[in-house]
């Protein structure tokens, strides 16, 4: 485990997504118009008519991810995760009638009434991500410089 301390939370982004916006596609842009180098998504709700995630599938390296699409109406429970390089790392839970599923969010989740979503801008060290030398995931860890 490696700490990174010393961040503190900064201005707040709320988000209102209207029918048919990509979720992924708004948190990345918004990050990127609203110079969210690193942050944090600390809440997300609302409803989808496609959720895409991805899930692991094995316990050894390299991981196996499976794809699952799932078509709506399906009501976001949680969108949650960390933004390192303008590049956010999300993951969703959903529900619908049959029971609540979740996984890393992916392109493709479409909003359907409407989806809600706060970023945190982080202050102090930058964010990034680097491959681990052994695993090859990408990890988090502080910016150089």
């Amino acid at each position: 485990m490696e700490a990174i301390a010393g961040c503190r939370l900064g201005e707040v982004i709320c988000l209102r997504l209207d029918y048919g916006e990509d979720v992924l596609e708004a948190v990345t842009r918004a990050a990127r118009e609203h110079d969210v180098q690193s942050g944090v998504v600390i809440s997300g709700i609302g409803t989808l008519y496609r959720a895409v995630m991805h899930m692991i599938t094995t316990t050894s390296f390299p991981s196996v991810d499976q794809i699952v699409t799932m078509e709506g109406p399906l009501e976001v429970v949680s969108i949650d995760g960390i933004i390192a390089d303008y590049q956010p790392h999300l993951h969703l839970a959903i529900s619908d009638t049959r029971g609540a599923y979740g996984g890393h969010l992916e392109p493709g989740c479409l909003t359907m009434y409407l989806c809600e979503i706060a970023i945190a801008r982080l202050e102090g060290p930058r964010l990034h991500r680097v491959p681990h030398p052994e695993t090859g995931i990408r990890q988090l860890q502080v910016k150089p410089g």
